[in-house]
């Protein structure tokens, strides 16, 4: 969604379960407007809270004009059949668009797309490398021709539906995946406590969320150091985002088994 918006909108890290909300990016041109809507990758739940990740897929489902299932070289389908099988007895144009092709070879992408075509015979398959910006205008033009004709949703100024401090949060859970391993980024959420604008700095008080003391300790590292580098990176990128200086302040707080208290998961819009 980030290559087809042009705005970073969907946190990107080299682990799975990155995104756990369901973001919408809206690109208005001249005589069209489209609304993506990027979800959670599919998973088996195993908390509370990954079970209200699945409901902004499911609820996809149900009101999108246009599915665009995204899927890579290296993942197989085998792992998503109920989906697959759900996907192929829909009544909307239906795009399979193969990721990371710049990882492949000619004869490999041939065979995936030979794949795809025989899982999804109606659905239009198209190969793309969205770090490369490969195919990327294929896909948007497919898209808008498949888009049934209808007015806009939003004012053409608007790119998401998520307020600023959604993107806050987010900048900062991705910094925590990609700095740190195992358990620790699918433990943590983050909140933002303030968010005051000033002329030129924006003044931002955050809190991470853990279910144990460890991982308190593992978060914060020796001295300190830990948690100041992955803040520090999330400033800057809060700061490259909003086009303001950021002052940052970063709280961890321990909240025992957190993905499974429906008040929390309500309180952080996982559950309605």
């Amino acid at each position: 969604m980030n290559a087809l918006t042009g705005e970073r909108l969907s946190v990107v890290t080299a682990k799975a379960q990155t995104t756990r909300h369901r973001i919408m990016g809206i690109v208005s041109g001249e005589d069209y407007q489209i609304v993506f809507s990027d979800t959670p990758g599919i998973i088996k739940p195993k908390y509370r809270m990954q079970e209200g990740m699945m409901d902004f897929v499911r609820t996809a489902f149900t009101d999108a004009d246009v599915m665009v299932y995204v899927t890579d070289v290296v993942e197989t389908p085998d792992k998503n059949v109920a989906y697959i099988d759900k996907i192929s007895g829909m009544d909307i144009p239906v795009l399979v668009v193969i990721n990371k092709i710049d990882l492949s070879n000619p004869p490999e992408l041939d065979r995936l797309s030979d794949m795809w075509k025989g899982l999804l015979p109606a659905a239009t398959v198209i190969p793309v490398s969205a770090r490369e910006k490969f195919n990327v205008d294929t896909v948007h033009a497919a898209i808008r021709k498949a888009l049934p004709e209808g007015p806009a949703y939003y004012p053409k100024d608007e790119m998401t539906d998520k307020p600023e401090r959604f993107f806050v949060s987010e900048i900062l859970r991705g910094k925590i995946f990609d700095h740190y391993e195992k358990e620790i980024p699918y433990c943590t959420e983050v909140v933002v406590e303030s968010f005051k604008e000033d002329k030129g700095i924006i003044r931002i008080q955050t809190l991470i969320f853990v279910e144990r003391d460890t991982q308190k300790a593992i978060l914060i590292g020796k001295k300190g150091a830990a948690l100041k580098k992955t803040a520090t990176e999330a400033r800057r990128e809060m700061e490259r985002f909003f086009g303001k200086k950021i002052f940052l302040e970063t709280f961890i707080k321990v909240r025992k088994d957190w993905r499974n208290d429906e008040n929390h998961l309500k309180n952080l819009g996982y559950l309605g």
